[in-house]
């Protein structure tokens, strides 16, 4: 499959690269990072507050090969589950390599790997990749429902209330077309919610081999992001782990090493935090009254990220 992003996209979305212009530099009262200092911590350690009413759940990308390596990461998925309960993975595509995806290819690179959280009622919410089969949008367990872009809230229990308070949009990267943005501009729009994540196939800020094509990716969306006010973005593509420098007020991710791997694709760049490329890893993160939590995890339990993005309450932004 081809990566296109249709330059009647790009019209579409006003102001496009020019988000400086919508939203205002980070002041002392924005929009903030707190990083963990992670190299001294000891294996299987959850960083996570773990509060008991709060929005959990997990992240992956570049998933689907069905080799020992994604089985690996799903291993250490569950283990960590069983401490952190979280009910939702967010799938950052390529979910089922390679070509039109059997019955068989869904067992073995998906349903077999993932089983023990299939079985305790964990959902996976999938994002189409650039090496997937486009009618994994009716698979089921993808909960995709036909649909190459989605919104949703959290799978919780009502009574949480975190359902008004979280939004998550999943869009098609590698087709970017007219529909999808106007879809994305009006949904966006439309939400009050107080966090609003977005997950995608293709990195918007990365230093490994794709640093050219995520400046077409920020070209088509990095205003819809801020005028649509995102906070948190997720994507895959780089088989690496990233996590970006706050980008007018958002934070990226790059987690696409669930089941692929490059190693030494990480180089420094002043736009990226966090770079981590030595081994497979999947992310967890957790959503308070504190603010939003993350902690990335390689297959050997190992922490190689985690900190917590807090931002000010709506009354001092405006912003919801």
């Amino acid at each position: 499959m081809r990566f296109v992003v249709p330059f009647a996209c790009v019209l579409l979305l006003s102001g496009c690269g020019n988000t400086d212009a919508e939203r205002p530099p980070e002041s002392p009262q924005g929009p903030q990072v707190t990083a963990l200092f992670v190299d001294d911590l000891a294996r299987d350690t959850l960083t996570l507050p773990n509060a008991e009413r709060s929005i959990k759940f997990a992240i992956i990308g570049d998933s689907g090969r069905g080799s020992k390596e994604q089985h690996d990461v799903a291993a250490q998925m569950e283990a960590y589950r069983q401490r952190f309960d979280y009910r939702f993975v967010l799938m950052a595509g390529d979910n089922i390599y390679e070509g039109p995806a059997s019955a068989e290819d869904y067992r073995l690179k998906f349903e077999d790997p993932y089983k023990p959280l299939l079985d305790a009622g964990v959902k996976f919410y999938a994002a189409l990749g650039n090496h997937d089969d486009s009618n994994q949008v009716y698979y089921e367990p993808f909960h995709m429902d036909g649909n190459r872009y989605y919104t949703f809230v959290p799978p919780v229990d009502p009574i949480t209330r975190w359902d008004t308070r979280v939004r998550l949009f999943a869009l098609d990267s590698t087709y970017l077309d007219r529909a999808q943005s106007s879809w994305f501009e009006g949904k966006t729009r439309d939400s009050n919610a107080e966090w609003k994540i977005a997950f995608l196939h293709h990195p918007v800020y990365t230093s490994g081999r794709y640093t050219l094509a995520a400046r077409g990716i920020r070209f088509a969306l990095e205003s819809a992001f801020a005028n649509g006010g995102i906070d948190v973005v997720f994507s895959g593509h780089e088989h690496i782990y990233q996590r970006s420098e706050l980008q007018n007020g958002i934070l990226y991710f790059v987690t696409g090493g669930a089941g692929s791997l490059r190693e030494g694709d990480a180089s420094a760049s002043p736009s990226i935090a966090r770079s981590y490329d030595r081994d497979y890893h999947f992310m967890l993160a957790e959503i308070t009254d504190d603010g939003f939590f993350f902690q990335a995890i390689n297959r050997t339990g190992m922490t190689v990220d985690a900190g917590v993005l807090r931002k000010p309450t709506a009354d001092t932004t405006g912003r919801r």
